[in-house]
């Protein structure tokens, strides 16, 4: 079930960013379409929402996002580093876009370890001037409560963002 509250929060941060002309692309992993599909359930959205990438394989961040390989080996596809890129990586395919959001972690209930357990997510916020801010959250949360926590700390960045 969506909560109200929710949409009506995002639509008063959709008619913001659209009255500030600020445009978004989300790189969604662990969420799976999540994000976008909250804001997308928003009158206007186009005005603000570029695209939605679900790269949920390791595969899929490296060919739709340019997510270097070498770092998916290193770091691992849950890891700052990845989320920095698929942040980056969005911002940059999606050329008409001030905002770049990469999303990835473990949903759960399986997949996690102790260097990175369940509920482990990183959101990367990547700007055109280049600037990217990497978060990280721990959720003890089923997956779907997981994916709202998630969509949860996006919305309080967007609230708050300021490119322009």
């Amino acid at each position: 079930m969506i909560n109200m509250d929710v949409l009506e929060r995002i639509g008063k941060i959709v008619d913001k960013l659209t009255e500030r002309r600020i445009r978004i692309a989300i790189a969604e992993s662990c969420t799976g379409g999540y994000v976008s599909h909250m804001i997308t359930n928003i009158a206007g959205a186009s005005n603000v929402f570029e695209r939605g990438v679900i790269s949920y394989s390791n595969q899929s961040k490296t060919d739709l996002l340019n997510v270097d390989s070498k770092l998916i080996e290193r770091f691992g596809a849950v890891s700052e580093e990845v989320a920095r890129e698929m942040a980056e990586g969005v911002r940059i395919i999606s050329r008409r876009t001030d905002l770049g959001i990469g999303i990835t972690g473990i949903a759960g209930p399986t997949g996690g370890t102790p260097e990175k357990p369940v509920g482990l997510v990183f959101i990367g916020f990547s700007t055109e001037n280049d600037e990217t801010l990497v978060k990280k959250f721990n959720y003890e949360a089923d997956r779907i409560t997981f994916k709202q926590k998630v969509l949860q700390e996006i919305i309080d960045y967007l609230d708050s963002f300021d490119s322009k």
